[in-house]
């Protein structure tokens, strides 16, 4: 018999340890076993080799994301801003806000609120869970509560005491949120390291921003105070910089004229002055420029008429200004989250309407105070340091009044009478009026108890409802829980409004308004539609990791949150339903 020597002199000497333990001359009789135990320890030793490169590879890239990691994520949400803002008022935009966010980052040029309702709270929510109402929970701003059989508003908690006031307006946290936020994921993945700071005026835009693990929110208490406030939810006093900031005299300096940026004649991007679509400020005869804030603030709540004017956006970055400094954010190893909401721009555009110089001034003035943020971020953090991405919560319509005058067709959609008469309607058929529990946010709530005591068949209700608004004329589309339940809409208003149908919170009759019809007064925009006017918002990214372009390819508000994410190499949020928008990350 012949015997064979077999040295593994195929083994890399840097895997000498592995030679070693392996090698120590192994005999064979048979030729066939040498190659055959050859081919094997080949095998064998190409995959440690691959291990031992994935290793060092996976190594490199936590290296590199440890690397170029930012400082500080700014979030920014402009409220009730449509994407067509960017381009209507884009040649009076100064270099250093909108333009050079634009120029020097990202732009996604379609970017769709990809659900019914388009309100400020879901918008919010959407914006930083990375996912629809359908799963983060946050149905309206309002909405009707099943259990309680009452009216509930969405960031409500009676069980948490106001910080720096006493009006029941600081008891407000995130309870209703089913799902993290990217900051959430952010603490979490760094211990509760990286710092979240979160700022709106409005509670709701602050609070869905922030998440549940916030180190603070702060919204604006105009009424009676004009301060910044909070909730014990996320800590027992204002710092001390909070509390320098509300002392200061920084909210009564807004109480001046408001008059255009520029002279009003240049403002060709807008409608006239004095229309009939604009609502105005109570001691005002007529909605035209100038308004004198510091006269007409005892006729609207004091300091609650700057939040109504491009001031309170001015307010909301110099209280943005102030929190940078005071919680030294971006100063450290570990990633801080600052989120802003631009709530005035709502406000506005609700009073003036979307074609108002007002909403265009307001527009001129932010761009100033989004470049202001930006330089003061380039001091304090870091020209590199830092990413922003801004984005909105919702468009709006054109004032259907203005509409009609031009011969597109628009209207209003009498919601109470409508709510009447269909109650009116099943009262005829089953002689009972406490079937339909409540009607709102377009949605008709059933009475389970006593539909099931009487032994009335629901899904025949349902349908029967669903009929009924068929025949009326503002009305669009309709569907029932039994639909969405058990269909699965693929395009459409089916598929919107079953991303924005939570199964325990909403209700079992939905209905949407045909275009350009809202349920709203004759003067000043709305929203809350599927259609394009609400959903088509901007969406820029700007910053440390974020490649320079734009794209047309359609995005929608799930996207950010998870692209976000990515570019710090931490865990989506745990709803996430939204995709990594690839060309963003440098």
């Amino acid at each position: 018999m012949k015997q064979i020597v077999f040295k593994y002199d195929v083994i890399p000497r840097s895997f000498d340890c592995i030679h070693k333990s392996l090698s120590s001359y192994i005999l064979f009789d048979y030729f066939e076993v040498y190659y055959e135990f050859e081919f094997m320890i080949s095998r064998l030793t190409s995959i440690i080799v691959l291990l031992f490169l994935s290793a060092n590879a996976q190594e490199k890239i936590e290296n590199d994301i440890k690397k170029i990691k930012p400082k500080l994520i700014l979030g920014i949400v402009v409220d009730q801003m449509r994407y067509d803002y960017l381009t209507r008022f884009n040649d009076r935009f100064g270099e250093g806000g909108f333009r050079r966010m634009i120029k020097d980052g990202f732009s996604c040029n379609n970017h769709q609120v990809d659900y019914i309702p388009t309100t400020t709270a879901p918008g919010h929510a959407s914006v930083f869970t990375g996912t629809t109402p359908q799963n983060h929970g946050i149905i309206g701003n309002t909405w009707y509560d099943k259990t309680s059989k009452q009216k509930i508003y969405c960031v409500q908690d009676n069980a948490v005491s106001p910080i720096g006031t006493s009006s029941s307006a600081g008891k407000m946290s995130p309870i209703q949120l089913k799902a993290t936020t990217i900051a959430d994921q952010n603490r979490l993945h760094t211990q509760m390291r990286g710092k979240t700071i979160s700022i709106a005026i409005k509670d709701r835009g602050a609070i869905l921003s922030g998440g549940h693990t916030a180190n603070a929110a702060y919204w604006f208490r105009g009424k009676g105070q004009g301060s910044w406030i909070s909730s014990s939810y996320y800590i027992t006093k204002l710092p001390k910089w909070v509390v320098d900031f509300n002392e200061s005299n920084v909210i009564d300096s807004y109480f001046m004229n408001w008059d255009t940026l520029y002279e009003i004649d240049s403002y060709i991007a807008s409608g006239n002055d004095s229309t009939q679509f604009e609502r105005g400020f109570k001691g005002k005869e007529k909605a035209v420029f100038p308004y004198d804030l510091l006269r007409l603030k005892e006729f609207n709540g004091q300091y609650d008429i700057i939040k109504h004017t491009p001031y309170g956006n001015s307010l909301t970055v110099d209280f943005a200004v102030a929190a940078i400094v005071g919680e030294k954010l971006g100063k450290d190893e570990y990633t801080d989250f600052l989120t802003i909401s631009f709530s005035s721009t709502d406000y506005i555009g609700h009073n003036f309407g979307v074609n108002s110089k007002e909403v265009e001034d307001t527009y001129l003035r932010l761009d100033q105070d989004i470049e202001r943020l930006l330089v003061t971020l380039d001091k304090k953090v870091g020209k590199d340091q830092y990413t922003v991405f801004l984005t909105s919560d919702h468009g709006a319509t054109q004032v259907p009044q203005y509409l009609k005058s031009v011969k597109i067709p628009a209207g209003y959609f009498k919601e109470a009478s409508v709510h009447l008469n269909i109650k009116h309607y099943i009262n005829s058929l089953y002689q009972n009026d406490e079937i339909i529990e409540n009607i709102s946010n377009n949605q008709v709530f059933l009475n389970y108890e006593l539909i099931s005591n009487k032994n009335l068949d629901l899904e025949e209700i349902q349908k029967k409802i669903a009929r009924y608004l068929l025949t009326l004329e503002s009305i669009d589309k309709v569907y029932t829980r039994t639909q969405l339940e058990n269909m699965s809409y693929a395009y459409g208003t089916g598929l919107l409004l079953q991303k924005g149908f939570h199964q325990k919170r909403s209700g079992d009759v939905f209905y949407t308004l045909s275009p350009s019809i809202i349920a709203y007064s004759r003067t000043g925009s709305s929203h809350g539609s599927g259609y394009a006017y609400d959903s088509r918002v901007p969406l820029l990214f700007y910053g440390n990791g974020i490649s320079q372009g734009f794209t047309n390819t359609k995005t929608t508000v799930s996207d950010i949150a998870p692209t976000i994410s990515s570019l710090l190499g931490i865990s989506n949020p745990n709803g996430t339903t939204g995709n990594i928008i690839n060309e963003i990350v440098d």
